[in-house]
């Protein structure tokens, strides 16, 4: 028998990334490729990168420099760019690094199939393209493997709101929806194989409009499909925008049993004249009254949010109307950025916020939302909580599960196995984790 061909895959940025790396590998595995943890040993190396952070191209350029010495060692080696910086930079990646074989947009990698037959004719194979045809309907289907408690599935990508500082709506396209009876076809498989709890993915998930049974379905009614999969126990959704959270998915936090109270919901700023220049279409005071209708609902939901400082023409007092927004939020975790260009976007053509000015208000926003966040982790001492243990712990006979909070929790004892759920009783909060012992 031929051995396998070893395919190293290395993942950048968010969620989507991760599951789209999965179904390359999957794609790949028909071809005679199993992954492998190591380029060293590797017949082809895929970069499956983001864009979304600063000098994104230019940190996939330097990787690709790390792979010059294989590349000379094992001239059949094959090197492909997949993903958003792929999509941006198109041919100017091999024309900088000649040594890549394929560049693959994230709307194309379903193509990756014939674009490894060609390179290995000695061509080069290039794929940026929007194709008519759908990528989820044209990849093979998933192998039956065993697979960990949890999984992500894409049920939208792209995005039509075109913040004034962000890339997505160039790299992945328009809103597009995979339809209903194909994510719950995909969700039912992956149970069959092992899953307990899904996490939804789209650039803007709560746009979901999926064609249903009876006309388009909107991500408040996807779950409730999803709530009558038998098996899965936990939903979860990332990421979302705030207008669109309309009253039926506000609802479902409040009625659906396998919605998770947990919500990542960015806002970026608190200032409703930076919210108009990032061109969000939402106010501090429309975010904070989505908030309270979700307490309303479900009132131990934890959330999450975005926040960018230094936005261009921030002022201080624009800056101080994002801590006061977080200071009513209460924020049970959140990721902080200072702003940084993207070239091709509208904010980067205006004036900027000096850089020590960014450095110190960063620092004073992630200290605001380091006290919150440890101080709502502190409030679980003492309470029960359901966990979905995923892994063992670092020490002997632990075991380490999330939260419905997502939470991550430790415990000490036999018989715990990935895959269990069980209720904990919470004993301690440490710095980024919660330990209890089951009840």
């Amino acid at each position: 028998m031929t051995a396998p061909k070893k395919l190293f895959i290395k993942t950048y940025g968010c969620q989507m990334n991760v599951y789209d790396s999965e179904r390359m590998a999957e794609a790949m595995g028909g071809q005679g490729y199993e992954q492998t943890q190591t380029a060293d040993d590797a017949d082809m190396i895929l970069l499956n990168t983001c864009h979304i952070r600063e000098k994104a191209a230019e940190k996939v350029y330097s990787e690709l420099g790390r792979y010059k010495g294989l590349k000379t060692a094992k001239p059949d080696l094959k090197i492909g760019v997949a993903g958003c910086v792929a999509q941006a930079e198109g041919e100017e990646i091999m024309r900088r690094q000649p040594m890549v074989d394929l560049v693959v947009g994230p709307q194309s990698y379903h193509r990756l199939p014939e674009m490894e037959a060609k390179i290995r004719e000695g061509k080069k194979a290039l794929d940026t393209d929007f194709p008519e045809e759908g990528k989820f309907d044209k990849l093979i289907a998933r192998p039956k493997a065993k697979r960990g408690p949890t999984a992500f599935l894409t049920v939208q990508e792209g995005c039509d709101k075109f913040c004034a500082f962000c890339v997505v709506p160039y790299t992945r396209g328009a809103e597009v929806s995979r339809p209903v009876d194909r994510v719950l076809s995909e969700a039912r498989d992956l149970v069959e194989r092992g899953v307990r709890e899904i996490t939804l993915l789209g650039q803007n998930v709560n746009a979901y409009h999926g064609a249903g049974p009876n006309g388009d379905m909107g991500l408040a009614q996807l779950i409730w499909a999803l709530n009558d999969v038998d098996g899965l126990e936990r939903i979860r959704f990332t990421t979302s925008h705030p207008n669109d959270m309309d009253d039926a998915l506000i609802e479902a936090h409040g009625d659906c049993p396998k919605l998770m109270p947990y919500l990542h919901l960015p806002v970026q700023a608190g200032s409703d004249k930076i919210l108009k220049r990032m061109n969000r279409s939402h106010t501090a005071a429309s975010y904070l009254r989505v908030i309270e209708r979700l307490r309303e609902v479900r009132p131990d939901i934890h959330i999450s949010g975005d926040f960018i400082v230094g936005f261009p023409e921030e002022t201080e007092e624009d800056f101080q109307a994002t801590l006061d927004l977080i200071e009513a939020v209460r924020y049970g975790s959140a990721y902080s950025f200072k702003y940084s260009t993207r070239p091709g976007t509208p904010a980067a053509e205006r004036p900027q916020v000096p850089e020590d000015e960014k450095d110190d208000r960063l620092q004073r926003l992630q200290a605001l939302l380091t006290r919150q966040q440890r101080q709502l982790q502190d409030d679980m001492v003492g309470r029960d909580v359901s966990v979905l243990f995923e892994k063992p712990g670092r020490e002997a006979g632990q075991m380490v599960g999330k939260s419905e909070y997502l939470h991550s929790v430790h415990v000490t004892a036999d018989g715990v196995s990935p895959g269990d759920m069980a209720r904990v009783h919470i004993l301690e909060s440490r710095t980024n984790s919660l330990s209890g012992q089951l009840i």
